[in-house]
């Protein structure tokens, strides 16, 4: 076994990531008729997707270098609003 290889958690925190980084660059198309349920279904996702980051991968355990991401951020954010600071 490599002990390098990403967790099974890992891998499910960085997929997370991944999509609510997509979600943080959607771009809302006014033109469509059902953009505002498209719109609350993006909101509750980026929120569920951003609590089970959290879950799997509290800030404290999880530093990572570099710049913080809007997604990092957004889940440092509901940390703060549920009292986690």
């Amino acid at each position: 076994m490599n002990d390098a290889a990403p967790t099974k958690r890992q891998v499910v925190v960085a997929a997370l990531r991944e999509l609510v980084e997509a979600l943080d660059q959607r771009v809302p198309h006014v033109e469509r008729v059902a953009e505002a349920r498209i719109a609350r279904e993006s909101a509750a996702l980026h929120k569920e997707a951003a609590d089970r980051i959290e879950e799997l991968a509290p800030a404290k355990l999880n530093l990572r270098p570099g710049k913080a991401t809007e997604s990092d951020r957004m889940t440092n954010d509901d940390v703060a609003s549920r009292g986690g600071r």
